[in-house]
């Protein structure tokens, strides 16, 4: 595959995550971050988020959505940083470019298609933005999103609060939404010769994981079919966190012949009835079922559900942590990793999908500006040009 080159003027979670799946293709992934502002940290607010790891724009929070990439910085507020860009665009021959601002700031940083695309007919363009450009003002914050998608609603007991779930999906669904739709206009262009604008939508993004929620609102369901249900799946009963004498099992019967083979165990033999042969039938009983399993899971340990279970290919696991993940031996040799500036190794997520010849281990994330310099005098700026950009506050 051919090294694709990557100009992203980028920040937060969503676009780093985006950028991250290309620098781990082994394509060129610069990041542009802005100038310093009297009174601010500069560049990503997320160099400054977790514990000092690095260095004070290099922590915690920043490291892995970050690694293998370049970093530069440029004051696109001023008309001489947005010449840089274009030129930026055209002499290193870039193939994407991506932001993550609000819409309501493209054309005055000089970032729209339009222009970017004029500078450069054949770039793909890709934006994430809180709603698209129809609502160019809104932000886009995870959190916010995940209320407004219906996503806290359903999350949680349903007899407590809305919940956010624990990791930032939307965010890193936009992330995906990016990857995805750039490939497919790499694919385009390969066949048309001509590039084009990709707008993701975190709101719309999210919508599009409401498959087994929203359709239902016209088929007249019943208002617990669509919000919140715990542990539980809403349609296959019974599916739940079970106590055990030493901790918790999470179960799941996706089927009545799964359900049948449960309580052919002696163990749960008395959890079977006529009216639960079907999943219908469990529904009507679903309450009274998950009391009785949870009776029965709880005078046992965790190790002798799993055999029981496991042994009638039952699906059912322990609960883990994030350290017990780690130590999966489905994933420990697949985790990618980086190595801090003092030799340790970091390891990190590892690759969402195996690639033969996949490097899994990535050069620590750069700091604030620490390219500029090189990239700009690649782009045939002499050094005195470029001593002038900085001293001007055109480039940092």
């Amino acid at each position: 595959m051919k090294r694709r080159t990557v100009l992203s003027m980028e920040q937060a979670l969503s676009l780093p995550s985006a950028t991250l799946r290309f620098a781990q293709l082994g394509w060129r992934v610069i990041r542009i971050e802005a100038t310093p502002t009297p009174g601010g940290l500069p560049g990503d607010p997320n160099r400054y988020i977790g514990a000092r790891v690095a260095d004070d724009d290099r922590r915690s929070y920043f490291i892995a959505p970050n690694v293998g990439k370049e970093a530069i910085a440029l004051n696109l507020k001023d008309a001489r940083g947005q010449l840089v860009l274009r030129r930026l665009l055209r002499e290193l021959d870039v193939d994407v470019f991506c932001c993550n601002t609000v819409p309501a700031r493209y054309a005055s940083l000089g970032i729209d298609y339009a222009t970017l695309s004029a500078a450069k007919p054949d770039l793909i363009w890709a934006g994430i933005s809180a709603m698209g450009p129809d609502y160019p003002d809104a932000p886009g914050y995870d959190p916010v999103i995940q209320a407004m998608s219906g996503y806290m609603e359903v999350t949680g007991d349903s007899d407590g609060p809305p919940m956010l779930a624990g990791i930032p999906v939307i965010d890193l669904k936009a992330g995906d939404e990016v990857y995805a739709n750039v490939m497919l206009a790499l694919l385009e262009r390969h066949e048309t010769g001509r590039g084009r604008a990709v707008h993701v939508s975190m709101l719309q993004a999210a919508a599009s994981w409401l498959i087994t929620l929203l359709p239902l609102i016209d088929f007249d369901c019943k208002p617990d079919e669509i919000t919140r249900a715990g542990n539980e799946h809403r349609k296959f009963i019974p599916t739940n966190v079970y106590p055990a004498r030493d901790g918790f099992i999470f179960m799941a019967i996706g089927s009545d012949v799964q359900w049948k083979r449960l309580t052919a165990l002696p163990r749960f033999s008395a959890a079977a009835n006529a009216v639960r042969v079907t999943n219908e039938g469990r529904h009507r009983e679903r309450k009274q079922i998950h009391l009785d399993l949870a009776a029965v899971t709880a005078r046992a340990t965790v190790d002798e559900l799993l055999a029981d279970l496991r042994g009638a290919t039952i699906p059912v696991t322990r609960i883990l942590d994030i350290r017990q993940v780690r130590e999966l031996p489905q994933l420990r040799d697949k985790l990618t990793c980086t190595r801090m500036p003092d030799g340790r190794t970091i390891h990190m997520q590892p690759l969402a999908v195996d690639r033969l010849g996949a490097d899994q281990v990535m050069p620590f994330p750069p700091r604030y500006g620490a390219d500029t310099r090189r990239v700009l005098a690649e782009a045939g700026y002499p050094a005195a040009e470029v001593d002038a950009l900085i001293g001007e506050g055109v480039a940092a």
